[in-house]
C-alpha cells in the first residue's frame, strides 16, 4: 500500500529549482545604486564637464607641486621658445613656463568663478524669492531695478564697474557679481511666484508661520533646482567674462598668471612668429567653458521632472 502523498509546499520556489523562473529582482537594488552612476550613465557629457571641473579643481589646489616651473620667475635667456623637453608648451615673452603659468591660471579662473558664481547666485536667488512672494510694491521696486541692470549687455556693465573701482583680482570678482545679480533675481522669482500659491505655503502661512519663517523653511529649499542650474551657468560665463576683461586690460593685472591675460599678450603680437603661445590658453578657456556649459545643460536636465524619462 503505498505511503501517503507529500504535502506540495505553497508558496514562492526556491531560486534555481527546476522548472522555477528567475527570482524576483530585489526592490532594494535599485535604491542601492549609486546616483553618481546613475548621472554619467545618463548624461554622459555632464559626466565630461564633470571630469574637466576636477581636473582644473585638482590643477588650482596642487598647481605649485603640479607646476615645473615658478609660474613668476623670468629667464631672459629663454625668450620665445618653442615647446621641449624642458618646457612643454614653450616660454612667454619674459622667459616664463607657459605651462606652469596655465596650471597657475586654472587657481585665478576657479577663484574668480566660483566666488562671483556663488555670491551673484545666492544674492540673486534671495532677493527674487523675497520679490516673488511678498510681491506688491517691493516686487515692482525690485523688478523695476533689475529691469534696468538688465538692459545693459553683460560686458559693458562689468566694464563700467572696473572703470569706477579699476582692474585688479578684487575689482573683477565685484565687476562680474553686478551684472549676474539680476538674471539669477528673474529666474528665482518665476519659481517662487509658483512655489507661494502651494497648498503647503497657504497652510504654513494660517498657522501663524512669519513671512520670515516661511520664506526661509518653504520658499528657499523648493528654489534650489534653479539656483544650481544657474550656479553651474554663471560658472562658464565668468571664464569667458573674466578673460574678456583680462583681454581689455581691465582684468587681472601681470603678473598673475590668468588666461584672459595670457590670451591677450600672446594673441596679437606672437600669433604668426609664435603660434604655440595664445593656443595653450586659448584651449583651456574653450575646455573651460565647454565643460561647465555640459554639466551646466545635465544639471538642468536632471533636476527638472518634465525631462526625466
Amino acid at each position: 500500500m503505498a505511503g501517503p502523498a507529500h504535502p506540495v509546499p505553497v508558496g514562492r520556489p526556491e531560486a534555481g529549482a527546476r522548472g522555477a523562473g528567475p527570482a524576483p529582482a530585489d526592490p532594494t537594488r535599485r535604491r542601492r545604486s549609486p546616483r553618481l552612476s546613475r548621472f554619467v550613465r545618463a548624461y554622459p557629457l555632464g559626466a565630461v564637464g564633470g571630469a574637466i571641473l576636477g581636473v582644473m579643481v585638482v590643477a588650482a589646489v596642487f598647481a605649485p607641486w603640479l607646476a615645473p616651473y615658478d609660474p613668476l620667475t623670468t629667464d631672459y635667456a629663454m625668450l620665445i621658445r618653442p615647446p621641449s623637453a624642458h618646457h612643454l608648451l614653450g616660454t612667454d615673452h619674459f622667459g616664463r613656463d607657459v605651462l606652469s603659468r596655465v596650471i597657475f591660471g586654472a587657481r585665478t579662473a576657479l577663484l574668480i568663478g566660483l566666488v562671483s558664481s556663488v555670491t551673484s547666485a545666492t544674492f540673486g536667488a534671495v532677493v527674487g524669492a523675497a520679490s516673488g512672494y511678498f510681491g506688491g510694491k517691493v516686487d515692482l521696486v525690485v523688478q523695476r531695478f533689475t529691469d534696468i541692470l538688465l538692459s545693459f549687455p553683460l560686458i559693458i556693465l562689468a566694464v563700467a564697474v572696473v572703470a569706477v573701482l579699476g582692474a585688479g583680482t578684487t575689482q573683477v570678482i565685484a565687476a562680474i557679481i553686478v551684472p549676474m545679480v539680476p538674471r539669477a533675481t528673474r529666474v528665482v522669482r518665476a519659481s517662487a511666484l509658483a512655489i507661494r500659491q502651494m497648498l503647503y505655503v497657504e497652510a504654513a502661512r494660517g498657522l501663524g508661520g512669519t513671512d520670515l519663517r516661511v520664506l526661509v523653511r518653504h520658499l528657499l529649499p523648493n528654489v534650489v533646482a534653479p539656483y544650481l542650474v544657474m550656479l553651474t551657468a554663471f560658472l562658464a560665463e565668468v571664464i569667458v567674462l573674466e578673460a574678456s576683461l583680462s583681454f581689455l586690460g581691465l582684468g587681472v593685472v601681470e603678473p598673475t598668471p590668468a588666461w584672459g591675460l595670457m590670451l591677450r599678450d600672446f594673441a596679437g603680437q606672437y600669433v604668426e612668429s609664435a603660434p604655440w603661445l595664445p593656443l595653450a590658453p586659448g584651449l583651456a578657456i574653450s575646455l573651460g567653458v565647454f565643460g561647465f556649459n555640459v554639466l551646466g545643460d545635465s544639471v538642468r536636465d536632471a533636476l527638472d521632472p518634465r525631462l526625466r524619462g
